[in-house]
């Protein structure tokens, strides 16, 4: 099957249930490069190896929840609808993201990168759903987040890879589209539709940012603003434009 769950919740409760202190970090190391000592074998990169106590907290939520077992459920939906179109079987690992007290993981940077930088997870065969320590998690919220990050690999093996505003919007479209999500979010469609329609063939980083995470994202980084309130206004704009 071209999808398959590689379990990774003990591994990681395992880690964080141990001092956070150097021997933790190598354990970390170890996990991450196995014996090879220079290349990734578990994607583990969004982890935070010195994690404070909420993040275990929070795996053991995934854990209690039966999270690993909902995605298999996911897993099983997506195999049955791509017919084995993928070039070769791509594990797919649960990830957690410390955004709420972990100082080296930007909320926005990350999720952009985790979403359209997938080349060092592709070409290892590697997928990696990421929650985040701030969520509330569901059912409903792991089964698609799962099918989401799986549906942007089958997008990323078989299309041009994003580059403009709209490239990076047909990408989000196509996770959304054939995924669990029975309805959009609410948002300003109007005003991003303006903004999308002005900008959709502009590659520059920061507007196609602002687009996907809004001016206050922008502003914590730096970034130029242009008019975005709405928070991931990009993103719920594809939802919501999905079927166009």
């Amino acid at each position: 099957m071209p999808f398959i769950l590689s379990p990774l919740l003990d591994t990681m409760i395992d880690l964080y249930g141990k001092p956070r202190s150097m021997e933790r970090f190598r354990e970390y190391l170890n996990i991450l490069q196995g014996t090879t000592k220079e290349d990734m074998v578990v994607p583990v990169g969004n982890f935070n190896p010195m994690g404070k106590e909420h993040l275990l907290e929070k795996l053991e939520e995934l854990k209690k929840l039966n999270a690993e077992e909902l995605m298999k459920e996911s897993l099983s939906e997506i195999n049955g609808r791509i017919d084995n179109k993928l070039p070769s079987t791509f594990k797919v690992s649960i990830a957690v993201a410390d955004d709420l007290k972990g100082a080296w993981t930007n909320r926005y940077t990350t999720d952009y990168d985790s979403k359209f930088k997938l080349n060092a997870l592709i070409t290892r065969n590697f997928c990696t759903p990421l929650f985040w320590t701030s969520e509330t998690f569901s059912e409903e919220l792991v089964k698609t987040r799962t099918l989401e990050y799986c549906l942007r690999t089958l997008y990323w093996l078989n299309a041009p890879k994003p580059q403009t505003l709209a490239q990076h919007i047909a990408q989000e479209r196509f996770a959304a589209g054939k995924s669990f999500r029975k309805k959009a979010p609410e948002c300003d469609f109007a005003s991003l539709e303006q903004f999308y329609i002005q900008h959709k063939d502009s590659e520059r980083y920061d507007i196609i940012f602002n687009f996907l995470y809004g001016d206050a994202a922008c502003k914590e980084l730096g970034f130029p603003a242009y008019g975005i309130s709405d928070a991931f206004g990009g993103y719920k704009y594809a939802i919501a434009s999905r079927n166009s």
